[in-house]
This record gives structure tokens, C-alpha cells and sequence, in this order.
């Protein structure tokens, strides 16, 4: 089998690419940063850490990288541009070298974000306009990834599902919990939870999307693939779909509109994305959200 490394192994999507890479023909290997993973051929990774990224990644000698390692928290990269810069940027570039010297593919996760959100149901020629810093960060990590001669990069859209640990972060640099398991925690404990109106965006199951970027890694094509759920809706519509779907009260979940709920960076009004090159290349069909629903439904039941 081909060698695969997969950078961030205990990240939502990281954690769903590793146990399904070995049905795409592939050995994985993983890294880790400040919370050790379950998985085996596991090392502990800084990719901020330029010695340390290049000299792991000649010792591992993948034939593709897979980074799904980022600061994903857009409030709190508006405030520590720096360190986002850092890990973001920084951290793709020395994969991106990495890939090069050792004459492998790089998949590089990035974002919806990347668009202003004026008009939405973005294409992959559609010209990119961040208006916050995490997306700023985002879009020069493409830029840097789109330089190498065997490459692809991967745009989903508000990342959503089961997560086996949740995080118990030092800083609040990445959410320990994705949209949907806030959500659903809230509504367990009959709580209410706010969500906004007038955002709206394409969620994606982390499950369809491990998916989409273990044949990103398989394929021969370089380029941009929107790889983002068939929906678009706002989070308020989400979550009341959610209320459906797992026998909540829809009254628990309170609309509000994005000028009223308290946002420390700008949020795109619509940064949905068009799914069609992707899954015509891929040979794969993303979810709806009431598909993706389901799915989190039936793999609760299973337990």
C-alpha cells in the first residue's frame, strides 16, 4: 500500500481520514501536537517547527500528506493574528517544502470562508475576497500549496460531526466542539441555544468529507475542489433541523440576527459553495444537511 500522512490526527476530520484510509489502499501514518492520538504510527508534530516537519516527513516518506491541522476558531485568530499566521501559514509552508523535497502530493484543507459572501453559491473560478483574518490566513495557505507540481486543495464549509474526544483546550484556538454537538448538548440538557438568520453556508459531514479528501489524494488532478455539503442554510436552520431529527422542540432553538449576536471578526453573509467539479472528478456524492443529520442519527444509535 502507499504510505499516507495525515497531519493533525485528533482534529474532527483528522480523526475520521485515518480509520477509512486503509479501504483507499493506504498506510497511514499520523502527528499529534498537544493531545496525544489513539492511533497507531502516531509522532507528535509542531508544524510550526520547520527542522522538525521536514525531518519527519523525510523519516515517514509518504507518497501524500494530508494537513488538516489549522487554528479554526475565527474569533479567536482576529484577536492572535500572529500566532494564526504561525500555525495557518507557516505551518503550510513547511509541508508544503516538505512535499517538495520529498516528491509527494499535498492535500491542503481550506475554507468557504476564503469568499466575501455577497452573492454565495461560489464556484471554484470564483475570485477569492477574505474579509476576516482566519480567511486571510486560509487563502495565502492555498497560494503557497498551489505552487507545488502535485497538489490539491480542499474547500468545505462549517465542518460538523461526531468527535469520539472532545478537546479540553489550554486556549480557545480551536472550538472543542464542532456546530452540531454544541448544539446538541444544549438541547439534551433542554437548554436553549441561540443561532443566526442571516449567515448562511454549506455544513459539511466530516465523515463525507474524510471521504472526498482520501480520493483528493488518490487522484492525479492538482487544483481547487469545493468539497462542502449540498445545502445552504443558515445556522438557525441547521440547528432546527436538528431539533427534528434527534426528537427536539424547534422553540428551544432562539433565531437572532447576525447584528445582534456578539462576533469579534466579520463572517461572510453567504459563502455557500457548488459541489459539482468535485464530486464529477471524485466520482462522489456529498450530503444534504438533512442527510448529513441523519447520518450523526443512525451512528448515535449504533453507538
Amino acid at each position: 500500500m502507499d504510505k499516507l500522512l495525515v497531519v493533525g490526527s485528533t482534529g474532527l476530520v483528522g480523526s475520521k481520514i485515518v480509520p477509512i484510509a486503509q479501504t483507499f489502499e493506504f498506510e497511514a501514518s499520523c502527528t499529534f501536537n498537544t493531545r496525544q492520538s489513539s492511533f497507531p504510527r502516531s509522532s507528535q508534530l509542531d508544524v510550526t517547527d520547520r527542522d522538525a516537519t521536514l525531518k519527519l516527513v523525510r523519516a515517514v516518506d509518504p507518497d501524500v500528506i494530508i494537513n488538516s491541522t489549522a487554528l479554526t476558531n475565527v474569533d479567536y485568530c482576529e484577536t492572535h493574528k500572529a500566532e494564526a499566521e504561525r500555525v495557518n501559514v507557516g505551518g503550510a509552508r513547511n509541508l508544503a517544502d516538505a512535499a517538495r523535497d520529498n516528491n509527494c502530493r499535498l492535500v491542503q484543507i481550506s475554507t468557504d470562508s476564503v469568499f466575501d459572501g455577497t452573492h454565495g453559491h461560489y464556484t471554484e473560478t470564483d475570485i477569492p475576497h477574505p474579509i476576516n483574518h482566519y480567511s486571510n490566513t486560509k487563502l495565502a495557505s492555498e497560494e503557497i500549496v498551489s505552487d507545488l507540481p502535485n497538489f490539491a486543495i480542499a474547500r468545505p464549509s462549517v465542518v460538523y460531526g461526531w468527535r469520539s474526544e472532545v478537546a479540553d483546550h489550554a486556549s480557545a484556538s480551536t472550538k472543542a466542539m464542532n456546530f452540531a454537538m454544541f448544539v446538541l448538548e444544549k438541547l439534551n440538557k433542554n437548554e436553549t441555544v441561540s443561532a443566526i438568520t442571516d449567515q448562511y453556508s454549506s455544513p459539511t459531514l466530516a465523515d463525507n468529507l474524510a471521504d472526498a479528501l482520501l480520493r483528493l489524494a488518490r487522484a492525479r488532478e492538482n487544483g481547487i475542489f469545493h468539497t462542502a455539503g449540498r445545502s445552504c442554510l443558515s445556522r438557525y436552520e441547521f440547528a432546527i433541523l436538528l431539533c427534528r431529527s434527534f426528537g427536539h422542540r424547534s422553540s428551544l432553538v432562539q433565531p437572532v440576527s447576525s447584528n445582534k449576536f456578539k462576533q469579534v471578526a466579520e463572517r461572510p453573509r453567504n459563502s455557500c459553495l457548488q459541489v459539482e467539479k468535485a464530486e464529477k472528478t471524485l466520482g462522489i456524492r456529498f450530503l444534504t444537511a438533512e442527510e448529513g443529520i441523519a447520518e450523526m442519527r443512525r451512528q448515535s444509535q449504533r453507538g
